[in-house]
């Protein structure tokens, strides 16, 4: 990547920034004294604080660079990563599924599949959210690193490892709430460095209309030539013209597979609401991130049409770009030193929050359902405290080794959703049945996650690329459409996932309603009581409010951009 002109104005504002990171870091490490401070923040956390988090988790390298990437490989039709791909299932995430995770008091969503289904299940589920939470660090890792290369010119290696230092030192001291805290202060951060790109990206294209005409002349693309700027044109079944595949996968791929899978079972996400004082502060913790969530397409996307209309043959073969390389362009182009310094915090702002979620969850499943659970049991609650620690510093090495697994690919998002489709769509089907199915049995839920895992391994490397539907023009000759296939991948590891686990309970023995106490509808905890006893609500905080207003927010911009 290009050295970025930074100065010390530049520096300056870096350096101010780094120091409030660690600072916050430092100052929570005082309110940590036992294993649940360091990993769920003692469940103590105010909604405000706790929803902004739940949104700056996921502004990581996938939300910036790859957003953009899909932006400028993809066109408009990315914001189905927003509107169809997320806000849907973190509504349903605050008003469904968050009383029963936090209501049952579980640590993890792993732990609630030791309790719904056997050990087995849990360690099965506990073990895959593991690998993908590291994996999915290797990606933010690899982003940052990018960044500090452009910054200072050193070799890729010493970058991931300064990066890596730096996550590290503000999760060793302060755990969850030194990381959910800088979350907060990231996510004001990363909006200011976005959106002055934005806006003088779209000034200096001619604006909307501008933009339009030199994407158009500028795309390297038929499909890009044809759609850029389209969310829903060239979607038939049958023969798909769109950047995205045909509309069964956006819906039944993207919007319920990938999407539902990933806010509403995985941890990194689900933790964030785990950690809030109580269960209304925890039901409104997705929902109040849904809001921005709507509106972040403008900061992430547009900058991706804007690289391919003002950089000559961006992202094609034997242009020494890739699409990964947008927002970096772009504010090398654009920014003055100030404005570039407080971008570069923003931007490092995003990778740094994206990997710390990755792993302040990957600490907490590893020291709970896994060591604590099967390796070391009954222990002093201290040790736990100090095994989470190891595990942090564990997760940033590892982390480190997938960095270089994320640099071989040319756009971070197609990466990141082939991992959702293996680990995130099984264990949500199996999650849902197993939740309004009493009848659902242990190894019915085992055998359905590992049924849909391989399901989806199988369609990404075998069915997928050998079949002429998921190539461009529907013909083996076309180039490999890499989104239709992760669709369509995480689709069928849904089915297949739902087929097993139905099958499995049929014939095998189902646990007694008396252990599903609080786990399933139609059998509440008698002795749970009310959670939202004592808590007077004001209306604008209701989750029904904000939730169906965020949808019905969805549904008119749908339909403005169809």
């Amino acid at each position: 990547m290009t050295r970025l002109d930074v100065n010390f104005f530049d520096y300056g504002i870096l350096f101010i920034y780094f120091a409030l990171v660690v600072a916050i870091g430092l100052l929570a490490r005082r309110a940590i004294a036992t294993s649940e401070d360091f990993l769920l923040s003692g469940r103590s956390l105010p909604a405000w604080v706790t929803g902004l988090a739940f949104i700056s988790a996921n502004l990581g390298a996938i939300e910036i660079l790859g957003m953009a990437a899909n932006g400028a490989q993809y066109g408009i039709s990315t914001v189905h990563f927003y509107w169809i791909g997320a806000v849907p299932a973190m509504v349903f995430l605050g008003l469904v599924m968050m009383p029963f995770y936090y209501g049952s008091r579980v640590r993890s969503v792993p732990e609630y599949t030791r309790r719904r289904f056997n050990k087995q299940s849990h360690l099965l589920n506990g073990i895959a959210f593991s690998l993908s939470s590291v994996l999915s660090a290797g990606v933010n890792l690899y982003a940052l690193a990018l960044v500090i290369q452009a910054l200072v010119g050193w070799p890729k290696w010493l970058a991931i490892l300064v990066a890596a230092g730096f996550v590290l030192a503000y999760i060793t001291f302060g755990g969850l709430s030194g990381a959910i805290y800088n979350e907060v202060l990231q996510f004001f951060v990363i909006i200011a460095g976005l959106i002055p790109l934005l806006i003088v990206g779209l000034t200096s294209v001619g604006g909307w209309s501008g933009l339009k005409e030199k994407v158009a002349a500028n795309a390297t693309t038929p499909t890009m030539q044809q759609h850029a700027f389209s969310t829903w044109g060239g979607t038939g079944i049958g023969h798909w013209t769109n950047p995205l595949g045909d509309w069964l996968g956006i819906v039944m791929g993207l919007g319920f597979a990938l999407s539902f899978g990933y806010w509403t079972t995985n941890f990194t996400e689900v933790q964030r609401a785990l950690s809030a004082k109580n269960l209304s502060a925890a039901e409104r913790t997705p929902l109040i991130g849904a809001f921005p969530k709507i509106f972040i397409p403008a900061l992430t996307i547009i900058p991706g049409l804007i690289a391919i209309a003002v950089i000559p043959k961006f992202g094609a073969e034997g242009s020494g770009t890739t699409y990964n390389d947008a927002i970096p362009l772009l504010m090398k182009t654009y920014l003055p030193n100030g404005a570039l310094g407080i971008a570069l915090a923003g931007l490092l702002a995003a990778f740094m929050a994206g990997m710390a979620a990755n792993v302040s969850s990957f600490n907490t499943v590893f020291t709970y359902d896994i060591w604590q659970t099967y390796i070391k049991k009954n222990f002093p609650d201290h040790y736990y405290l100090n095994v989470g620690r190891l595990v942090t510093v564990a997760g940033i090495i590892i982390g480190v080794g997938t960095a270089f697994i994320a640099s071989q690919f040319d756009n971070i998002m197609n990466y990141i959703q082939t991992l959702f489709s293996f680990f995130n769509a099984p264990l949500f089907i199996v999650f849902i049945i197993g939740l309004v199915w009493k009848r659902t049995s242990p190894w019915g839920g085992f055998y359905g996650q590992l049924a849909g895992i391989l399901a989806a391994v199988l369609f990404q490397y075998a069915i997928g690329p050998n079949w002429a539907y998921m190539h461009a023009g529907q013909t083996m000759s076309g180039e490999l459409n890499a989104q239709i296939v992760n669709f369509y991948g995480a689709f069928s590891a849904i089915v297949v996932g739902a087929v097993v686990t139905v099958a499995v309970s049929l014939v095998t023995k189902p646990k007694p309603v008396s252990e599903l106490v609080g786990l399933v509808y139609g059998a509440p905890d008698p002795e749970a009581g009310d959670p939202h006893e004592g808590y007077v609500r004001k209306w604008y905080e209701s989750p029904k409010v904000l939730g169906y207003t965020a949808l019905g927010i969805v549904v008119v911009l749908s339909i403005i951009f169809i």
